[in-house]
């Protein structure tokens, strides 16, 4: 499977373990890439935490309120999925690639804030919004996984015990 080509902006997201950087795919997903953008221009990520991680599977961030509730899209509530099952991004759950950064969400077309990004390579559903891969510091995704966890909400641990955070993503071209 090749990669979809990058848009010029990237996102430069400068965390307590480093900098990544993600190459936008917004001929994928237009409307979860300006989300995104919008969200990040107005400084809402900063200081928000990596809520969940999960070594061997993914990081997840991108909540306010830093417990996996909560975040609304830039434009305030959800909007729809954006995804193409029959696309080789997707079939067969093969799109979701160490480095990939896709939206979370709660069900189908409930999309915010919360964003994740694969830590390694894993078989999931087509049903999180793909719009972007890391494309420098994907050593910062190992680093975050490595993090200590303990039993939340989920049933397996994912709860880091202290969190790493989010300082500033910035978007350049």
């Amino acid at each position: 499977m090749s990669n979809p080509a990058p848009a010029a902006e990237r996102a430069v997201i400068k965390t307590s373990y480093g900098e990544m950087e993600i190459a936008f795919w917004p001929d994928v997903a237009p409307k979860t890439v300006e989300n995104f953008k919008k969200l990040a221009r107005e400084g809402f990520y900063n200081g928000t935490a990596f809520h969940r991680i999960i070594k061997g599977f993914m990081i997840q961030g991108g909540d306010p309120k830093g417990d996996g509730s909560g975040g609304e899209s830039a434009w305030g509530g959800t909007f729809p999925d954006e995804i193409t099952k029959t696309s080789p991004l997707y079939a067969n759950g093969m799109g979701y690639k160490r480095g990939i950064v896709a939206l979370a969400n709660s069900g189908p077309n409930t999309n915010g804030s919360q964003f994740f990004v694969l830590h390694k390579d894993y078989p999931l559903p087509a049903t999180y919004s793909i719009f972007g891969r890391v494309t420098k510091g994907i050593e910062v995704i190992d680093a975050l996984a490595e993090v200590p966890v303990r039993r939340g909400a989920d049933p397996i641990p994912s709860e880091p015990l202290t969190a790493p955070v989010i300082k500033k993503i910035t978007i350049r071209q």
